[in-house]
């Protein structure tokens, strides 16, 4: 069986997911089989398994830093939050059905089972599991049915290292008020700990870990440097919901992207591949404020409550704002949620995600969804009709799209890898200037971007470029995360305590 070492944090977003990639990267590195593991992940952005199963992000990315395929077992319970108080739980991959969070907490006890049943497959198949805790490993309201912090690393025995983020602020508080609401097995799990998104000269520092050391009595392994220029996948849309940034300029020399940020948004990562594009701006708009003059098109990403993002578009004045856009001649991207929301009337009939059983969409496609309680989750690949263009990526959706009229196109022709049987997807208006898909990860596609980023390029008369290629260069921001944290963290040492 596989030896194991689990990263908790003292709360979300403190840099768990980045750690756990890391040294996923620096076991491969040195020559293990490595696989990460996170019994349950709550999250909107998600992929599609080598089995066809849906697991959160996050796994995707440790799975390919650890140079292995996602599997579902890596994520056993996935939960898609669509509303405030219930979530889409996935187990293994497959949707298991929506629970409210009272309840799901009541269930928790039979999930046990599940959990272990992947963990061992995996450790049956690998020398090293990296595991990932959840939230705060201290929630002493939710320890008594914990799945996935200590109680999972005391059943199969795993040293664990507490990371903090000292970018929030607190970090002394953060790590030592934890340590101390530890019970005595918790703390003898608690190898250590990890201080991460550090700003500034660490010779100021010295002193912290000296206190924090004195304590805890347990060493602070590493004081990891903040970093902008290493790219890795975000693991949640907390990361763009809650985005503080300014928005960058737009210009006449640049391209400029307009992303809807839907009070729902899911797989936001299906954009992040233009942000590598040299004179490509992407701005994440909340505001219809936000939106003036001068972006070359608008995108629509998917979304986990299309249902309540269709009706927030209406009374934010996101609809208007967009119909005048588009009646202009701006260009338009839908992608899944964001193509449902171009159509004409969304229905949900079964109540999969509301109690309404219709809503408007804008109407700008002439299509009508229809919700189901079968999820379609499936990797695809095909053409794009409007320019001869290959394509690749995955399907995640609760609803089926019938075009109403035949005004306009379909948009691309795929299938699933392995299967010669072919079917059509998504629709156009006006060539291409008005487009939507279900397919996730379209963008990555290079020669597809590389056609609409220079489509756009024509008409503002700049120099047409040949799109990067891609996700491909996602291998080397790897390795460039791992000697990151080899450089600022005492891999050695932790290796010698597993």
């Amino acid at each position: 069986m596989a030896k194991a070492i689990m990263f908790l944090g003292t709360g979300s977003d403190v840099g768990k997911s980045i750690a756990v990639t890391a040294f996923c990267r620096i076991f491969k590195k040195r020559g293990y089989r490595v696989a990460p593991f996170k019994a349950q992940n709550m999250s909107n952005n998600s992929f599609v398994t080598v089995e066809g199963g849906e697991i959160g992000r996050a796994q995707v990315v440790q799975a390919e830093a650890a140079g292995v395929l996602p599997s579902v077992h890596m994520n056993p319970i996935l939960l898609k939050p669509s509303s405030n108080h219930g979530s889409q739980v996935i187990l293994r991959g497959k949707v298991f059905g929506q629970m409210e969070a009272i309840n799901y907490h009541e269930f928790k006890p039979r999930l046990r089972q599940i959990v272990f049943e992947s963990y061992n497959t995996l450790a049956r198949n690998y020398d090293v599991i990296v595991m990932e805790g959840a939230g705060s490993c201290c929630e002493m309201n939710l320890k008594k049915n914990d799945l996935v912090n200590f109680s999972l690393a005391q059943q199969v025995r795993a040293p664990c290292i507490l990371v903090a983020d000292i970018d929030r602020g607190g970090v002394f508080a953060q790590l030592i008020g934890s340590f101390m609401l530890m019970t005595r097995k918790e703390k003898i799990l608690t190898i250590g700990f990890l201080i991460n998104k550090f700003r500034g000269d660490p010779r100021l520092f010295e002193s912290g870990i000296a206190y924090i050391e004195k304590k805890a009595g347990r060493p602070v392994f590493g004081l990891i440097p903040f970093f902008k220029d290493i790219f890795i996948d975000s693991e949640d849309s907390v990361v763009v919901q809650e985005d503080k940034r300014n928005l960058r300029p737009i210009s006449q020399n640049t391209i400029n992207i307009a992303v809807l940020r839907l009070p729902g948004i899911s797989n936001f990562t299906d954009l992040e591949i233009l942000m590598h594009e040299p004179d490509v701006v992407v701005n994440f708009l909340f505001q219809p404020k936000e939106f003036v003059a001068g972006y070359d098109i608008l995108i629509l990403p998917g979304t986990k409550n299309v249902m309540e993002d269709a009706q927030w578009l209406g009374r934010s004045g996101w609809k208007k704002a967009i119909k005048e856009f588009v009646k202009k001649g701006g260009r338009c991207l839908g992608i899944c949620g964001g193509y449902q929301l171009l159509g004409e009337r969304i229905r949900d009939p079964l109540g999969v995600e509301s109690d309404k059983k219709e809503v408007r969409g804008l109407g700008i496609l002439p299509l009508e969804t229809i919700l189901e309680e079968k999820k379609v989750v499936r990797k695809v690949t095909g053409t794009c009709l409007m320019n001869g263009k290959k394509v690749t990526g995955y399907e995640i959706h609760m609803g089926k799209s019938t075009i109403l009229r035949r005004v306009g196109k379909p948009f691309l022709r795929i299938h699933e890898p392995g299967n010669k049987q072919f079917w059509e997807d998504g629709w156009s208006l006006e060539g291409d200037r008005i487009t939507g898909t279900y397919v996730h990860g379209i963008l990555d596609s290079p020669g597809f971007r590389g056609y609409l980023l220079n489509s756009i390029r024509r008409t503002k008369d700049l120099k047409e470029r040949t799109a990067r290629q891609g996700r491909l260069d996602r291998f080397h921001q790897y390795n460039r995360l791992a000697d990151h944290f080899e450089t600022h963290c005492d891999v050695d040492r932790i290796i010698e305590q597993i």
